[in-house]
């Protein structure tokens, strides 16, 4: 017998997983996606500047911390002990996320800090993300530098395949930055309408969908509340949604994630529910 090419013994009779189907597109349903769910059970890790998990909407709901920083050697320093919000952005993002998720298990992991942070501090963020077990991530974040593109590109790669939702923010301004181009991200950008569930499909990538993101109610530093807006506050919307979904269907690949909301979103289809 001939041996296998590389890759193959997946494909092997008695290696071949059988799997479930999901709904036909044109059936998937907001109720069928998420509903009754509360994200229960879900990891969610927010890569940012940290969580104020004091906040009156935070309420304590923070499961982990880890904050990263790299040395005068340049080496990652890891640090679990609780730590708090360097400038309100992660707090603003956690906030929405757990408005829409209440029951996540949600992780602060900061990589940025008063003066923002180093790519190599957001890379080493997105490893501890995957090696933890996180099922979607929110990165509300990024980098113009093209030295990281390489190394951002191999880790969000090795995300998906290890079925981690990354929800990425995209650059506010029209520059090229890195992880929300690549197409193993879920990219995010704003649109105005205030409705937490309402998302739209942009079938011109890299940027995937739309959320809610200009004057959004949030979290900020001190306990208060903030108009924020900007994608960064988009992409915890759908954050939030993916891990409703993911509760209620933990097998899915994030391909197939990114089927569901483009199946549900506002302008393929009108039917809507929170």
């Amino acid at each position: 017998m001939s041996s296998r090419p590389a890759f193959s013994a997946a494909f092997a009779a008695e290696q071949l997983q059988m799997l479930e189907p999901l709904l036909p597109v044109e059936d998937i349903t907001p109720e069928w996606a998420w509903g009754g769910t509360t994200g229960k059970g879900v990891k969610v890790a927010v890569v940012d500047s940290g969580v104020d998990a004091d906040h009156p909407l935070i309420d304590n709901r923070v499961a982990g911390f880890v904050a990263i920083s790299v040395s005068d050697e340049g080496e990652l320093v890891f640090d679990e002990e609780r730590h708090e919000d360097t400038s309100g952005h992660g707090t603003a993002c956690a906030g929405i996320v757990l408005g829409i998720a209440p029951e996540c298990e949600l992780y602060s992991v900061r990589v940025m800090g008063r003066r923002g942070g180093k790519g190599s501090a957001l890379v080493g963020g997105i490893r501890w993300v995957v090696e933890r077990g996180m099922a979607v991530a929110n990165l509300s974040l990024g980098t113009t530098k093209k030295d990281f593109f390489g190394t951002l590109h191999e880790v969000t790669d090795e995300a998906y395949f290890r079925h981690v939702a990354l929800v990425t923010a995209a650059n506010n301004f029209p520059i090229p930055s890195f992880p929300c181009e690549y197409a193993s991200v879920i990219s995010v950008a704003s649109h105005e309408t205030n409705d937490p569930y309402l998302f739209y499909y942009n079938p011109a990538p890299p940027t995937e969908f739309g959320a809610f993101g200009i004057d959004v109610p949030a979290a900020w530093k001190g306990g208060g509340i903030s108009k924020v807006t900007g994608n960064s506050v988009a992409a915890p919307h759908i954050t939030g949604i993916v891990a409703r979904i993911l509760e209620k269907h933990r097998s899915l690949t994030v391909f197939q994630v990114k089927a569901i909301l483009r199946a549900l979103s506002a302008n393929v289809t009108a039917g809507r529910a929170g």
